[in-house]
C-alpha cells in the first residue's frame, strides 16, 4: 500500500478468495488481532484459519475466530456501501472464490487462482467497470521450465492457473456478449498473478493487444510495486482517486 495514501490502520476488512501461503500469510493474525480487523472468509475455511492462529498462543485461536465472519453463496458487506458476491471457483483440492464487488457507483469483477473458468463468471462479469482476471503463464515457458512435472501437471491440469490463452478467450468471450447485449464495456482490464518464472510482461501484453478492445483498457499488475491509479466516470475519489488492483503473485 505504500505510496496509495491508504494506511494498514483504516483497514477495517478482510476478503480473502483461500488460504494458500501467496494469498494469506500467518504472520498477518497477530496484527489483524492487535487492530481489531474483521476477515470475511468462506465458511469451509473457518476451521483452517483458527488452526493457523492456535499456533500464536492457547487463547489466540479463540480471539481470531471472533473476527471471522464467514461467507457462502450469498452477497455480503465487507463494509457499508460495499457489497461482494463470491463466485466458487475450482482451484486446487479445496478450490478459491473470486467477488463482483459493487459500490460507490462502481462494480469490478475479481477473480484469480481459477483452474477453469466457470459459466457462472462469464454470466456475472457483464456490466463491469474494472475486469481484473488472473493470466499466469505462457505454456511453452510453463512446460520449458526446470519446475517439476507434478508442478506443472498441478498448474496446467485445470485446477491450478489460467494461462494467457485461456484468460484471453475468456476476456474475449465477456467483451461479447456484452456487446451482444448492448452493455457497455469495462473501462479497464487488470491482469493478475502473472508468473514471474513463466511468463513475461512484454509477452503478455504483445499477446493481448491483438484485439483492440483489450489493448486500449489493459492493466499488468506487478508483484513487488503497486500500479498506478486510475478512477472510473462513476467512482468518486476515494483517497484521492480509485486504486488499481495490484494483487499479483507468483
Amino acid at each position: 500500500m505504500m505510496g496509495t495514501g491508504v494506511r494498514v490502520a483504516e483497514i477495517s476488512a478482510i476478503c480473502l478468495t483461500h488460504l494458500d501461503r501467496d494469498h494469506f500469510n500467518i504472520n498477518w493474525i497477530e496484527t489483524i488481532m492487535r487492530r481489531g480487523i474483521r476477515v470475511h472468509c468462506h465458511a469451509d475455511r473457518l476451521a483452517h484459519l483458527r488452526a493457523f492462529a492456535e499456533v500464536a498462543g492457547e487463547d489466540a485461536g479463540d480471539r481470531f475466530a471472533a473476527m471471522l465472519v464467514p461467507f457462502d453463496g450469498d452477497a455480503f458487506e465487507p463494509v457499508a456501501g460495499v457489497r461482494m458476491r463470491p463466485l466458487r471457483l475450482v482451484h486446487d483440492r479445496t478450490g478459491s472464490h473470486g467477488f463482483v464487488i459493487e459500490g460507490h457507483g462502481c462494480r469490478v469483477g475479481y477473480a484469480t487462482d481459477l483452474g477453469t473458468v466457470p459459466s457462472t463468471l462469464l454470466e456475472c462479469f457483464e456490466d463491469l467497470d474494472v475486469l481484473a482476471i488472473e493470466s499466469n503463464y505462457d505454456p511453452d515457458m510453463q512446460v520449458q521450465s526446470g519446475r517439476p512435472w507434478f508442478l506443472k501437471n498441478r498448474i496446467m491440469g485445470g485446477r491450478g492457473h489460467l494461462s494467457n490463452q485461456q484468460a484471453f478467450d475468456a476476456i474475449r468471450r465477456i467483451l461479447g456478449r456484452c456487446e451482444t447485449r448492448g452493455r457497455h464495456l469495462p473501462q479497464h482490464i487488470v491482469l493478475l498473478h502473472r508468473s514471474r518464472q513463466c511468463n513475461c510482461p512484454q509477452l503478455v501484453r504483445r499477446f493481448f493487444s491483438q484485439d483492440a478492445r483489450i489493448a486500449t483498457r489493459l492493466t499488468l499488475a506487478e508483484q513487488y510495486e503497486r500500479t498506478e491509479w486510475i478512477r472510473t466516470r462513476n467512482t468518486p475519489p476515494l483517497c484521492g482517486e480509485q486504486m488499481r488492483l495490484g494483487f499479483a503473485v507468483a
